[in-house]
């Protein structure tokens, strides 16, 4: 006999696990899931963050002195590639990840999201250790690129369905926004860790380590986590119970969407427009912030660098902290999960709105550097709410919601560095002016569209059989303040 405290919370209903949460995470089988999701992450964006600066030291331009005394630049002859050509090869990697989104999500359905994640990761990192051996021309860096971009396209609808299947709903949030966070951490650590490298071994050594950290990784996440819980033979029965009676996930893995009313539903387009949003900042910031430190507040190069890192770092604290805090609210009643979702997102992107707004009016070495750091970085409680509210909507169709979503989404990485480009091509104040109003501007289109077609309640059109019957007997359960079994 057991007893299961139950408590509602709008569509919520939580069950108490026996075992309370500690510091001690490896104590539990989903959150060692949940830390090797954030490594996963991790290393994707080292992957994907490394060629800003190897590219630097592979066309590198060097000064050498005559007998005289006189200086002349001589460029290294490894590749011999013009900034256009260097803007292409950055930009070919959004190519192949625009395309990868909606079969992300497809392939996690039929495959499962462990396999599809640690083969997108695998195969990226195999491609990253093959730039050394293979790259000779601007043409075929760009299909390495979109290879690795198509590979990592499917990296977050598939974590939706490892979410769905490890993650009990009360604690969904926290879980997600732990893996999620590695992205952050793997662009404020990849980045310096990069420099390091292409001046101390070489501008190959970066591909390498990265390379064969994403392989390691894999190796790890085949043999550690399994795709259910209930395969795992290292989980507690307590651990087990408490996820299958919390869980979102459905046994029927051949579901056809019901593509009728997932396009014609709010809360889809709510979630796409924030992401798309989130993305456009995000992009806008990672790609230029370098150039706008360095060009219109002087900064040289490597505090520039350390300097851009600085927002990332920041959001890599705000999205495991909002994620605790969301949940806190939910399981103690305060706050319905719509209202969560709604005021964490819409939140971020006022002060966001505010923060560029202000970055681009005083343009001063200082404050906008403030501005643009907290802007970027407090986008983390945005990114928790839009991420996880899939599974809020429409749990067994979640992997594909974030797949549509992150198409649209991927679109700023593409327009955002060009129209940038176009706007301050003279680099003066007034230009980048523009950059930061653009940004304010499409925050305030996000926070809007969320605001009013946002929901945490499971869509009727998401309801499977099995899940309806679910959610009418908690329906009748939840009448009483406990339950005994």
């Amino acid at each position: 006999m057991c007893q299961i405290e139950t408590s509602t919370n709008g569509n919520r209903s939580v069950d108490q696990e026996k075992e309370p949460l500690t510091w001690m995470f490896w104590r539990k089988r989903r959150y060692i899931v949940a830390m090797m999701v954030h490594v996963g992450f991790l290393s994707s964006y080292t992957m994907r963050v490394n060629l800003s600066v190897a590219i630097v030291e592979m066309t590198k331009t060097r000064s050498f002195h005559n007998g005289d005394g006189t200086a002349f630049n001589e460029r290294e002859l490894y590749f011999d590639w013009s900034v256009q050509d260097r803007g292409i090869i950055l930009s070919s990697f959004f190519w192949g990840y625009i395309c990868t989104q909606l079969a992300g999500g497809f392939l996690s359905k039929k495959f499962g999201g462990k396999w599809v994640l640690g083969l997108g990761i695998g195969l990226t990192a195999i491609l990253t250790l093959l730039i050394p051996w293979l790259v000779r021309t601007v043409t075929t860096m760009i299909v390495i690129r979109v290879l690795q971009g198509m590979c990592l396209g499917v990296t977050f609808p598939s974590t939706h369905n490892v979410w769905l299947y490890w993650a009990p709903i009360p604690e969904r949030t926290r879980m997600a926004s732990i893996g999620v966070a590695g992205m952050l951490v793997g662009t404020v650590i990849g980045l310096p860790i990069s420099a390091f490298l292409a001046t101390a071994l070489g501008w190959e050594s970066i591909f390498y380590v990265f390379g064969g950290f994403g392989v390691l990784w894999l190796i790890a996440w085949i043999i550690v986590v399994p795709s259910t819980p209930a395969q795992d033979r290292r989980i507690s029965k307590d651990e087990l119970e408490y996820i299958q009676r919390n869980a979102g996930a459905s046994n029927e893995k051949s579901l056809n969407v019901p593509w009728k009313s997932f396009l014609t539903s709010k809360p889809i387009y709510a979630i796409t427009a924030s992401h798309t949003t989130d993305t456009w900042g995000t992009y806008t910031m990672l790609t230029q912030m370098p150039s706008f430190l360095s060009d219109a507040l002087n900064y040289d190069l490597e505090s520039s660098g350390l300097l851009s890192a600085a927002p990332y770092l920041l959001m890599s604290f705000c999205i495991p902290l909002s994620g605790a805090f969301a949940d806190i609210l939910q399981n103690k009643n305060l706050l319905t999960t719509t209202q969560v979702r709604k005021y964490f997102n819409c939140g971020a992107f006022l002060i966001q709105m505010v923060c560029m707004l202000m970055a681009g009016f005083i343009v001063h070495r200082v404050w906008s550097v403030v501005f643009i750091v907290i802007a970027v970085g407090i986008g983390g409680f945005a990114l928790t709410s839009y991420s996880t509210n899939p599974l809020d909507i429409a749990p067994a169709y979640a992997s594909v919601i974030l797949g549509f979503s992150n198409t649209f989404a991927t679109v700023p990485g593409i327009i955002s560095p060009a129209l940038t480009g176009y706007l301050v091509q003279n680099q003066t104040v007034d230009e980048w002016r523009i950059v930061f109003y653009i940004a304010a501007s499409v925050y305030v289109f996000g926070t809007t569209v969320y605001w009013f077609w946002c929901s945490g309640e499971v869509q009727p059109w998401a309801l499977t059989k099995n899940r309806r019957i679910s959610e009418e007997t908690k329906k009748d359960e939840i009448s009483s303040e406990g339950v005994h079994i």
